[in-house]
């Protein structure tokens, strides 16, 4: 009897060990910010077409371009890229970026709304381009980062400013998840492009495509690891549950054929939002490539959308 009860207790430990080093191996390869092999299109900017190209070069090398910063409510300095309208402008948006992308990617988005009359504050999400950080919060802790580029914005260009929250991939969870937090009337739209519904349910969505692993046990072990190490669970991340909170106008973009990010998560955002909102299905298009897909319509999406809740 005895010796069972030791076999049993070895079984036991073992397992114990085995979730632990998988946890931390996934919590390295998900959360801790570094280059992935497995990305290949979450990331607006990684395989450039000529517009592209002249977006970057119009970014990169726009004379009155400035660098802002702020310190972080847990003490991290975060950067960001800030472009002033052409002419004074009382509407500014926030341009946030996707999964291990930065400021710098989103050169095609800063132009588009630059080109709308909009001044464009695209922030370097915590651990990512020159902002501080070692985990990656998949929108989570980045909403209340967000809270404070609003406030830097009001700041900075005064308190009569429109701001609208744009994001695409892991930037559309954050300002989904920004939209459920304490915001100034100021924040008037929201627009989000193939954003997940939760961090849970992508993880788990990722670990079955990528390994063909069921989500339990290894999401909820690597959720308790991430919550030691980073400071959050992966439940709390919730798009959906942020939502239900909102009650401003948003934009829903999804491609039809996007397997990154699931096609069907879309409906789950959309429905779970209090406020008026509208959806743009792009036909054919893969994950973040709603843009590049039809850029013509998408920017007339956008701009109809503006016009209606901002302009």
């Amino acid at each position: 009897m005895k010796l069972w009860i030791k076999i049993v207790i070895g079984i036991i430990l073992v397992i114990v060990v085995a979730l632990i080093f998988a946890g931390n191996y996934f919590y390295n390869y998900a959360v801790v910010p570094s280059e992935k092999d497995f990305l290949e299109s979450d990331t607006p900017g990684t395989s450039q077409t000529p517009k592209d190209t002249e977006a970057s070069k119009w970014f990169n090398h726009k004379e009155n371009r400035t660098n802002w910063q702020l310190t972080s409510t847990d003490n991290l300095k975060l950067s960001a890229i800030y472009l002033p309208a052409e002419k004074k402008s009382d509407k500014t948006v926030i341009v946030a970026h996707g999964y291990m992308g930065n400021a710098e990617t989103m050169a095609n988005y800063a132009k588009l709304f630059h080109d709308l009359g909009y001044n464009v504050l695209v922030p370097d999400a915590r651990g990512h381009g020159n902002s501080e950080g070692n985990y990656i919060g998949f929108g989570w802790p980045e909403r209340k980062d967000y809270v404070q580029w609003v406030d830097k914005i009001l700041a900075e260009n005064g308190s009569s400013q429109k701001i609208v929250l744009y994001g695409v991939s892991m930037g559309a969870a954050t300002v989904m998840m920004t939209s459920g937090e304490s915001l100034p009337e100021n924040v008037k739209a929201i627009i989000e492009d193939c954003g997940y519904s939760s961090v849970n349910e992508e993880l788990a969505y990722q670990l079955k495509d990528m390994f063909r692993l069921p989500s339990f046990p290894l999401i909820q072990v690597t959720s308790l690891i991430t919550k030691i190490r980073a400071g959050y669970f992966f439940g709390e991340a919730s798009a959906v549950k942020q939502l239900e909170k909102n009650k401003r106008p948003m934009l829903f973009i999804h491609g039809d054929t996007d397997t990154f990010v699931p096609y069907d998560m879309l409906d789950k955002v959309y429905h779970a939002t209090k406020g008026p909102k509208e959806k743009y299905v792009v036909k054919g298009a893969e994950h973040a490539k709603a843009y590049t897909e039809d850029p013509e319509k998408y920017q007339s999406v956008l701009k109809g959308f503006l016009a209606k809740y901002v302009d």
